[in-house]
């Protein structure tokens, strides 16, 4: 077993090291790869096969997904009529470790012709590819972690994660934002949770409410009922103070005699606010700068509608 942990831990030092030696690397290469996608009108067309397109997927997916207009293309199919998906300014991002890869050399002249600009992500700058390219990325690495220097281990990750840094720097150049995340995410949490509305998830009905001269008992029996852990102390139905289950107990211990409490005397004047349609995000936000557990809703008539709770956010 150890001389298992002790091959696994140099498996994951030999990619570590390969991506240390590929950042100190990063050059004016890099610049003319980002200014040709971030000027170009067109889409990036990531080309690869083999590890290489399995990889070049994953980048395709990353950059879609970050404000980067991009699809794969897989080079045998594309030269059996799959190059009609490659336009005119597009930008084409050719992922080929020896930079010899037949399928994709293939496509090169039909690149060219259609004044394609071409992004090489190599690990021979002087390769068939890199010397056609219009930029070179560099992921060379010294040796795979594969102990027989065979499967592709440390080059795919070298070209994974060079595919994640161009992602990220051009989202930033182009100002991409989480709400532009979570359009491109709404089945995910992160998705949900910014497209989500306060008016979605607030609890509406039968709200537990109280008047300012309420006895303490009654404001207890108030909040039991509601099941919200709190009350809110509305006159002429306008709005005045909420009463949380700490304010109960701080009270209670407080008080030589509960029976003289009013809700007034015990709540929480001018509660913090939110609005229906306010996102839930920018709630949350609210709630944990405030430190509080709760949001009264109100719309913008000033009319009580509901309230949001902490727990209500893991929608």
């Amino acid at each position: 077993m150890n001389a298992t942990i002790s091959q696994a831990r140099q498996v994951i030092a030999a990619e570590v090291q390969a991506l240390e030696a590929m950042a100190g690397r990063i050059d004016h290469e890099f610049g003319k790869a980002i200014e040709i996608i971030s000027t170009r009108k067109g889409r990036v067309a990531v080309v690869g096969m083999g590890k290489s397109g399995i990889i070049g997927r994953k980048i395709a997916a990353t950059m879609a997904s970050t404000g980067t207009g991009t699809y794969f293309v897989h080079p045998a199919e594309a030269f059996h009529g799959d190059l009609g998906m490659i336009h005119t300014g597009d930008v084409a991002l050719m992922i080929s470790n020896s930079g010899e890869t037949e399928e994709l050399i293939r496509l090169v002249p039909f690149l060219e012709y259609q004044h394609n600009r071409i992004i090489a992500m190599t690990g021979k700058r002087d390769s068939t590819l890199g010397k056609h390219a219009d930029a070179v990325l560099d992921v060379f690495v010294e040796r795979e972690a594969c102990s027989n220097n065979l499967a592709p281990t440390c080059s795919t990750t070298a070209a994974l994660v060079m595919g994640d840094a161009l992602a990220v720097v051009l989202s930033t150049i182009r100002g991409f934002q989480p709400e532009d995340f979570a359009r491109f995410h709404p089945g995910g949490s992160l998705g949900r949770r910014f497209l989500t509305r306060v008016g979605d998830v607030m609890h509406r009905d039968n709200l537990p409410i109280c008047e300012p001269q309420e006895s303490f008992r009654d404001v207890v029996h108030t909040i039991n009922r509601g099941r919200l852990g709190l009350a809110l102390v509305m006159t002429d139905r306008i709005l005045v103070g909420i009463i949380t289950d700490g304010d109960v107990r701080r009270a209670f211990d407080s008080s030589s005699d509960y029976r003289t409490i009013r809700a007034r005397d015990v709540m929480t004047a001018n509660p913090k606010v939110t609005a229906p349609e306010a996102r839930l995000t920018d709630a949350e936000d609210q709630m944990r700068a405030q430190r509080i557990s709760a949001l009264v809703v109100r719309d913008g008539g000033g009319t009580v509608v509901g309230v949001l709770q902490m727990h209500d956010l893991t929608v």
